[in-house]
């Protein structure tokens, strides 16, 4: 699949330009990109022409630091679903999860991990699938995350350390002055940490059962996007499935127009299975529906796909330890 770009997330740039008093206009027709298409959620631009975009952009801003600016001009709305998921996560480490899991749908060629040390949790990113990632680009790509993680933990928080694959600039003034931290040039990954503390402590503006339902459509974002990735595709054929209680890896596998056998091997090359698929989703809308007091746990249990609530009483104890009524009193 080729690698395309989120078109609402490209209104970062162009306002990034007219900053500088650039008319991206001009530039976006000329590489081809046109200039309504960042109001269309519903829209993707493939991945070369943005790069195009970026290229052209710091032959006209004569600051070479100019990324470091990008921050100032994110909105969620340029990321989509992913965007709210992200501002409604209870912690840092849940927001996290969510970028790994999702950036893809907005960015493409941005690969997305974490790595855990004894001191801290690091957002890594790999840039290698970008044909054009230079410095200006990763401290874009930086400041923008950082103006994230403010707008979910305060705009008083700062990094534990940041890292750059770049050379180390001429002026790195800029750089102390926006993360306040460690800044560390010419590393072998590019990388923000926080804190373990900061990662877990939990967040005032978090809403679980909003974030879950926009993790839910982007699910349905992503199986729409890749075809190839049997695990979305699964999890979104089986919650349209889950309500009806008569699903299995048979009827999954003819919903995807491919046989149970070749539903197993492909979970299976994905090391997963369809049990355990299964579980992920109902434990994923189990806590979604019980925070929603206007349900019954009856009403839910029917909703998850079980038979009788104490199928799914005894499912949702194994999961997380507590009764559903527990969870509701505790909550």
């Amino acid at each position: 699949m080729s690698l395309t770009f989120f078109a609402p997330n490209l209104e970062l740039s162009i306002q990034l330009a007219r900053s500088y008093d650039v008319d991206p206009t001009p530039i976006l027709i000329k590489v081809g990109i046109d200039p309504s298409i960042t109001s269309d959620y519903n829209a993707r631009i493939p991945s070369d022409k943005v790069h195009s975009f970026y290229q052209k952009l710091a032959e006209v801003i004569p600051e070479p630091n100019f990324g470091l600016d990008a921050g100032q001009f994110w909105h969620p709305t340029q990321m989509g679903a992913l965007g709210y998921a992200w501002m409604t996560s209870s912690t840092l480490r849940s927001a996290f999860g969510r970028l790994v899991r999702f950036s893809r749908s907005v960015l493409g060629s941005v690969d997305v991990t974490t790595k855990e040390s004894d001191s801290g949790l690091s957002l890594v990113f790999d840039f290698s699938n970008e044909s054009y990632a230079p410095p200006f680009r990763l401290d874009g790509h930086r400041s923008v995350i950082l103006t994230m993680i403010q707008c979910n933990a305060g705009h008083d928080f700062h990094p534990q350390s940041v890292s750059f694959s770049h050379t180390k600039p001429e002026n790195t003034s800029g750089f102390y002055a926006l993360f306040q931290c460690p800044v560390i040039f010419d590393a072998d990954i590019d990388s923000l940490t926080i804190s373990l503390e900061d990662a877990d402590k939990p967040r005032a503006c978090s809403n679980k059962q909003l974030s879950q339902l926009h993790d839910q459509l982007l699910v349905e974002y992503i199986a729409k996007l890749d075809k190839n990735n049997i695990v979305e595709r699964v999890k979104l054929a089986i919650i349209n499935e889950m309500g009806t209680g008569n699903f299995s890896d048979s009827t999954i596998a003819a919903s995807l127009f491919m046989s149970q056998r070749t539903l197993q091997r492909r979970l299976e090359e994905n090391n997963t299975s369809f049990k355990q698929l299964v579980n992920e989703v109902r434990q994923d809308l189990a806590d979604t529906y019980l925070n929603d007091s206007s349900l019954t746990l009856t009403e839910i249990s029917f909703m998850l796909g079980f038979s009788e609530m104490s199928a799914f009483s005894r499912a949702f104890k194994r999961w997380s330890g507590k009764s559903p009524t527990d969870y509701r009193v505790t909550r």
